[in-house]
């Protein structure tokens, strides 16, 4: 079964991808032959994304929406069997295949935390104001996050950064609503 006839079968209309959603996974591949799919979680801790009932898949241009009938841990990670998905073909369909949700169904934090999706695109100042360029992107290591900031058309130079996520010591301020994030961070390290 092909991804168009899956979503035929389903009668699931596809929306454009905007940026009203957030991307919470991935369906990696197959689990047996009766239609499960492996799930590679984003989310802390990786069951969390099983307590939306439903999750926007990322299919070609668009976003198709789809309810996960059953979900569990399995070893170290997840699988789902989802609606209209009942055989391994259907599954394969959709290995490789990004998880969305709305961003306005996520959980509300408190006023000191953020997503790491609302800290993407914020510029960085050092304390003494010179700006770095803006958050590309944040990823996990064992020890602390890194945020990866990019030199813009803005700031002091091109130059990539990695800086360590570490709130009170060298993340000094984070304010999303005034495009701003300011760091402890020597410029030429």
């Amino acid at each position: 079964m092909t991804r168009s006839e899956l979503s035929q079968e389903l009668g699931q209309e596809l929306s454009q991808t905007d940026d009203t959603h957030v991307v919470l996974g991935k369906l990696t591949s197959p689990y047996g032959v009766k239609g499960w799919l492996k799930v590679y979680s984003y989310t802390s801790p990786i069951d969390s994304i099983l307590d939306y009932p439903e999750w926007w898949l990322r299919q070609g241009e668009g976003l198709k929406r789809i309810s996960i009938v059953q979900g569990r841990r399995q070893g170290k990670g997840i699988v789902v069997q989802l609606e209209g998905v009942d055989d391994r073909s259907g599954a394969e369909a959709l290995a490789q295949t990004d998880i969305l949700m709305p961003k306005e169904s996520l959980p509300k934090l408190a006023d000191d935390e953020y997503y790491w999706h609302e800290l993407e695109g914020i510029a960085v100042f050092t304390q003494a104001g010179e700006r770095l360029g803006r958050v590309s992107y944040l990823f996990e290591t064992g020890a602390n996050d890194v945020v990866v900031v990019r030199g813009d058309s803005e700031s002091i130079d091109k130059r990539e950064r990695l800086l360590p996520f570490l709130p009170d010591d060298v993340i000094v301020e984070i304010s999303p609503q005034e495009d701003r994030m300011v760091v402890d961070w020597d410029p030429e390290f």
